[in-house]
């Protein structure tokens, strides 16, 4: 009994060492990472601001966050709500330019309709025979309704680009007006700005 206890302790001590060796080293700590460069106010806004008197970093944040307030209440803009109304515009325009695509639909077949209508009409005064007439008014009315289709899907897609760039025209107006107020401001505390 006493080399079968000797055998069993000796298995269970070579299998903790085994288990031991076959155990993945513990990963090393973690380098101390440096946390990312946070932006400044201005450079979110493509914006450059140089300060010119020595100025230091919490500073130019402070005088940014100042001016930013400042230039907002003069123009009524807030640069972060038109990038989101500007991101809400591209999104219509898509969905206008999708819907013009659609106009215009179905029109061959209603010119048919009515140059059937039509031509059974002159067919039948002109030599009593409406079968004969509404087939060429169906033939003409084809004709026309898909060049009425063709010129409804022009327009409509020209008027709803043009609804676009009107929009971001005014967006990037508000843009431009707000980027000049905040640059004044800026400039009076003593900092180059360029945009």
């Amino acid at each position: 009994m006493h080399k079968t206890l000797m055998m069993t302790a000796g298995a269970l001590a070579l299998a903790t060492t085994f288990a031991a060796a076959q155990a993945p080293a513990p990963a090393p700590a973690p380098a101390p990472s440096t946390p990312p460069a946070q932006k400044t106010i201005a450079a979110t806004m493509s914006v450059y601001v140089f300060p010119t008197t020595g100025q230091d970093t919490a500073q130019q944040s402070k005088d940014e966050a100042e001016c930013y307030s400042w230039a907002q209440q003069n123009t009524g803009t807030d640069p972060f709500q038109l990038q989101k109304q500007a991101q809400a515009q591209a999104q219509q325009s898509q969905q206008a330019q999708q819907q013009a695509q659609k106009a215009g639909g179905g029109a061959g077949m209603s010119g048919a309709v009515k140059g059937a209508a039509a031509g059974a009409l002159i067919g039948e005064i002109a030599n009593d025979d409406a079968g004969e007439g509404a087939a060429y008014g169906a033939a003409a009315g084809v004709i026309a309704g898909r060049r009425k289709g063709r010129e409804a899907k022009k327009q409509a897609s020209a008027q709803a680009e043009q609804q676009g760039q009107q929009a971001q025209a005014a967006t990037a107006e508000q843009m431009g007006n707000f980027k000049k107020a905040f640059s004044v401001c800026l400039e009076a505390k003593k900092y180059m700005v360029k945009y």
